[in-house]
């Protein structure tokens, strides 16, 4: 092979590398990955990496664990940063049932112990908010700290004014001729989230949606996630009135989107938890990790601290 042929075949290949590098969020490398069978029989794939203390990190819809990348990284110098996808999301399985958070809770725990370990501080975002507060509410002498990132959590005051908005509709958008209406449209149905909650939907970039698109066109992924929506007002609603009668007893960090949630994320823990910190990310919406990631990283860092 002469010289201009090599020159062009490198070439060739650092485009590719770079087209497949930018398809999908970036995660730290020496992450381990491993898929954990739960006693139902789900299947539940987890990235780890790093040492310390443990931290989790729980992922809503229209995401994946991949999007808590640039987070897991800056955690892994000082903890232990867990990171699994939810049931019927990413790279889990699709099981027919289970969506309800307190059984999500369950999944997270069983992920937890299966890696050896006890205590966490738990983060959320979107429907993991309402996942780690299931699981804190479930676990609480389990959790050292709670962070949760704009999203209501079902029953919780202001839940009723809250779920009035026509924003909210997906809660109720589900079964088999919505599955009908979104197969082979995902990017379409997923376009409307990444663009209505967004602060600014250009900071969800193209390699980003097309990457959790194709995610969420795997066979049985947008049913799971028509049912993680769907159960909210089955279960989670009554489970989280039940639940709130006691108040969390450890720290907890609320976080909102200044485009989003706001402040409304401390007024929703603070009936629900005994110690609350407020936090508003300037020039964000909904998207926090996309939309203003070093705000992000910087407030869940320090708030989580070294661990010691």
């Amino acid at each position: 092979m002469d010289r201009r042929a090599i020159v062009m075949l490198m070439l060739s290949t650092a485009l590719v590398n770079k087209v497949a590098f930018a398809a999908s969020p970036s995660f730290p490398a020496g992450f381990a990955t491993r898929t954990i069978s739960t006693p139902d029989g789900a299947q539940i794939f987890v990235r780890s990496g790093g040492t310390g203390p443990a931290v989790v990190l729980i992922h809503g819809f229209g995401d994946t664990g991949e999007m808590w990348g640039p987070l897991a990284r800056e955690l892994a110098k000082t903890h232990t940063v867990i990171v699994p996808d939810l049931r019927g999301m990413g790279r889990s399985s699709k099981p027919a049932g289970g969506y309800d958070k307190k059984s999500q809770a369950a999944d997270i725990r069983y992920v937890m112990t299966t890696l050896g370990q006890d205590h966490s501080a738990v983060v959320g975002h979107d429907i993991g908010t309402m996942v780690a507060y299931a699981y804190a509410a479930r676990y609480p002498d389990k959790v050292d700290k709670l962070i949760v990132m704009d999203a209501p959590v079902p029953g919780i005051a202001p839940w009723d004014e809250i779920v009035r908005s026509p924003k909210l509709w997906h809660f109720d958008f589900g079964g088999r001729d919505c599955e009908r209406l979104v197969a082979g449209r995902e990017r379409i149905y997923l376009d409307r989230f990444w663009d209505d909650f967004a602060g600014d939907p250009s900071r969800i970039n193209e390699a980003t949606r097309a990457y959790y698109a194709k995610q969420y066109a795997q066979p049985g992924a947008m049913r799971a996630a028509f049912a993680q929506f769907n159960a909210i007002g089955t279960n989670d609603v009554a489970d989280n009135q039940m639940s709130s009668r006691v108040k969390l007893p450890m720290p907890v960090l609320a976080i909102g989107g200044e485009q989003s949630f706001g402040s409304t994320m401390a007024v929703v823990m603070r009936n629900a938890a005994t110690t609350v910190e407020e936090a508003v990310v300037p020039n964000s919406g909904h998207w926090l990790m996309e939309e203003a990631p070093d705000a992000t990283i910087k407030l869940v860092s320090d708030f989580i601290g070294d661990g010691k």
